[in-house]
């Protein structure tokens, strides 16, 4: 474990490095083509499931920095390495998520205007696949070396229901991936002033409610899933939320139906339940079980002795996993030497992101982001702001270089 003092005196040592200043001073003059790449990725498009074409050309920007054995994996990340200068026992790791909530077929064009691009993605995560390839590129510019190996990463499946699946697929090993990594740093999003050392535990349900459907005329008076559904999700609704722990519920999707005047066959809702408690996330499953049942239930009662019409199915299809990095631990000690060192209030924060997988397996990991300015997140009208956007890529540097030894 770092100690204060140590650690402070370790950065301040790295920040004094002739080539650290050729590096910070390579980020500083280079904006403008770092914002060039930041468009040039985000008019790729990388919808859930179909980060293809994004992933190829990161790889190729890999290849064009020099990394290392440039490659996408079996799940579709990109990955490439910077080599130590001797074998370690652990390599740190500096991933990027490449995808976004945006579905395929969405409009996407790149307006850059002076240090502000604007585009869906450009800001999550265009900013932080953008400070991962401006990090690599100022330590190939500065000739840095670590110590040990760094790999870097532009993953797939962070947002929506990719589940974290590039992220599970990388830690797929489990306790090999505890011992070989000293510490993981996430880029996610702008800004360079907080750090995600606690992860957000959250589970995700599809609730589908199926029934014989008909017409609206004819068949008069048969289960309607839709209305069933909505009772249920009503009655769910109404369930006490505690403030402390902080829980939540959404219905983020409900979908049916083919016609006004068809009764549907099937209806299906996407609920999103989230808690810094493990147990408020398990009572809040049972009840949504109840909820759904008991409307279920109440349906195929009321049909006079009718053999049980409506059927109902409710699949997990998220499960982002809680986790915390220790106070002690010698990354949180690291981060809080470099935001010392660089005069930044660090604000540790709660959420979910890619750092929940190995957060949860024990591994050092942090999530920040990459510098700059942006807003309308997941939205059409998403922006990035690269002002200042070089405080935050120091940071990273400073953070990365100590991580793997410098």
């Amino acid at each position: 474990m770092a100690s204060p003092a140590p650690a402070t005196a370790s950065i301040a040592r790295l920040a004094a490095d002739r080539r650290v200043h050729q590096a910070f001073q390579w980020l500083h003059l280079q904006e403008q083509r770092i914002l060039q790449w930041q468009a040039e990725m985000v008019a790729v498009p990388a919808p859930p499931f179909g980060e293809q074409a994004r992933a190829e050309w990161l790889r190729e920007r890999f290849r064009g920095l020099g990394l290392e054995n440039p490659h996408i994996d079996a799940v579709g990340n990109a990955i490439a390495t910077w080599p130590g200068k001797r074998s370690c026992a652990r390599r740190a790791l500096l991933s990027a998520h490449i995808d976004t909530v945006f579905p395929a077929g969405t409009p996407i064009e790149a307006d850059l205007q002076g240090s502000r691009l604007s585009a869906p993605g450009a800001c999550d995560n265009g900013a932080g696949v953008a400070a991962m390839l401006a990090t690599a590129a100022a330590m190939r510019h500065a000739g840095l070396e670590t110590e040990c190996e760094v790999q870097f990463v532009g993953n797939v499946g962070e947002e929506g229901e990719g589940d974290l699946r590039g992220m599970r697929h990388l830690y797929r090993d489990g306790s090999e991936a505890r011992e070989h990594i000293a510490g993981h740093i996430v880029l996610d999003g702008a800004g360079h002033e907080s750090a995600v050392t606690h992860a957000l535990g959250s589970q995700r349900y599809l609730v589908t409610i199926t029934g014989p459907g008909g017409h609206s005329w004819t068949d008069a008076g048969r289960p309607n899933p839709i209305i069933l559904l909505s009772r249920a999700i009503q009655r769910f609704s109404a369930v006490t939320l505690p403030d402390l722990p902080r829980t939540t519920m959404n219905v983020g999707t409900i979908e049916g139906g083919t016609a006004i005047n068809a009764i549907p066959e099937r209806a299906a809702a996407r609920i999103d339940l989230r808690s810094t408690d493990p147990e408020q996330l398990i009572r809040l499953e049972v009840e949504l079980h109840r909820a759904v049942e008991d409307a279920v239930m109440a349906a195929n009662q009321a049909q006079q002795g009718e053999a049980s019409s409506i059927r109902f199915a409710i699949e997990k299809i998220g499960d982002r996993p809680a986790g915390r990095l220790p106070a002690d631990s010698e990354l949180m000690t690291l981060l809080e030497a470099v935001d010392r060192h660089l005069a930044i209030r660090t604000e540790m924060r709660l959420a979910s992101t890619d750092a929940n997988i190995p957060l949860s397996m024990g591994v050092p990991a942090v999530s920040i982001g990459g510098g700059g300015e942006g807003g309308g997140i997941h939205t059409h009208a998403e922006w990035y702001d690269a002002r200042g956007r070089d405080l935050g890529l120091r940071r990273i540097l400073l953070l990365l270089l100590a991580v793997a030894g410098s």
